[in-house]
């Protein structure tokens, strides 16, 4: 199932933003063309109440009362950001409970973003914690929640508003030292939640050799001690070779083996249980091939590819991996 509203495209933050609504217009369109773009769904805003179990009520009241704004330099508000937002939110929030309530993988074509919010704020382009909300509200109803970011850009939001749980598993492959300079591997929690926060902090050049090696030697091994009831996934496509933003260099096919590797594991560890929700990716063509992708893979379809080159072939990132799973050895049995 897709879970998508053509109210998304609204949202303009800026003239020549790079998070610009012809993002999603161009997975909309590949995933049409692929004959893809079934079985499609809206939802209603997500309520205030879903929103206050992450976001503080002060930020939340300052975001719906802006009007015409700012959150920082890239992420400006407008009359209609927080209904737009809202909205976004709960697409995620009824992809998840539909694939708990039936066992079956959804996804959730969103924007704006989420994973750069946090309890109280927003930032790099993001308002509202999409994933993070509707991680709570299946942690209200006593379920555990694993949630992996595959954006190239650490997700410092949700890793604030969970630093501190042992029902939300984060765990975030991502580049480091760019925005927002957070995520080390030494990061590992707060308090009870010690060990259930992970970072996996790749340098620039990291891609199709180093994303598998880390899937197999952190990914997979913590996803299975862990035991979600349900797996979210925070996918940005901002990881790609083609991307504008960030020196990551995965590939469309290994994108879409990693999505294909991570929705098997949910088979196995929390019945299928699997959502996907868009957050970041800016090279138009590399987002919508990737996004066919992966909800061919779902349909149980297979498309062509034309971004295929493998740039990375030597786990250019073991030196990140090591470090992770050194920081993650006292919690987890990791080779």
């Amino acid at each position: 199932m897709i879970v998508y509203d053509p109210r998304f495209l609204d949202h303009v933050a800026s003239p020549l933003h790079v998070e610009r609504p012809e993002r999603l217009g161009s997975v909309v369109a590949r995933l049409q063309r692929e004959g893809l773009f079934t079985e499609v769904t809206k939802a209603a805003p997500a309520s205030l109440a879903d929103l206050e179990r992450v976001h503080r009520t002060p930020y939340l009241d300052l975001f719906r009362n802006l009007g015409e704004g700012l959150l920082d330099p890239e992420t400006a508000v407008h009359p209609s950001t927080f209904e737009i937002a809202s909205l976004a939110a709960g697409a995620v929030l009824h992809a998840t409970r539909v694939a708990v309530r039936d066992g079956r993988p959804t996804i959730a074509l969103v924007r704006p973003p989420g994973h750069h919010a946090g309890p109280d704020y927003g930032g790099g382009f993001c308002y509202l914690n999409n994933v993070a909300i509707a991680a709570a509200a299946q942690v209200a109803e006593g379920q555990r929640v694993a949630i992996v970011d595959y954006d190239a850009h650490h997700g410092n939001g949700t890793r604030d508003i969970f630093a501190d749980s042992a029902d939300v598993l984060y765990l975030s492959t991502h580049e480091y030292g760019i925005y927002p300079g957070t995520g080390p591997a030494e990061d590992v929690g707060e308090g009870e939640g010690r060990g259930f926060t992970v970072n996996i902090p790749f340098p620039a050049g990291c891609g199709d050799a180093s994303y598998s090696a880390a899937y197999e030697t952190v990914v997979e091994p913590i996803l299975q001690q862990f035991h979600p009831d349900v797996l979210l996934v925070s996918l940005g496509i901002d990881a790609h070779y083609r991307d504008p933003i960030t020196s990551l260099v995965l590939s469309s096919p290994g994108y879409v083996d990693l999505l294909g590797r991570t929705a098997a594991l949910a088979v196995r560890i929390c019945g299928n249980r699997f959502v996907v929700a868009l957050e970041g990716g800016y090279h138009l063509e590399a987002l919508s091939e990737v996004l066919a992708g992966v909800v061919g893979q779902m349909q149980g379809r297979s498309i062509g590819y034309t971004l295929t080159d493998v740039l990375d072939s030597d786990v250019h990132g073991r030196g990140a991996i090591d470090a992770t799973t050194r920081a993650q050895q006292a919690f987890w049995n990791l080779r």
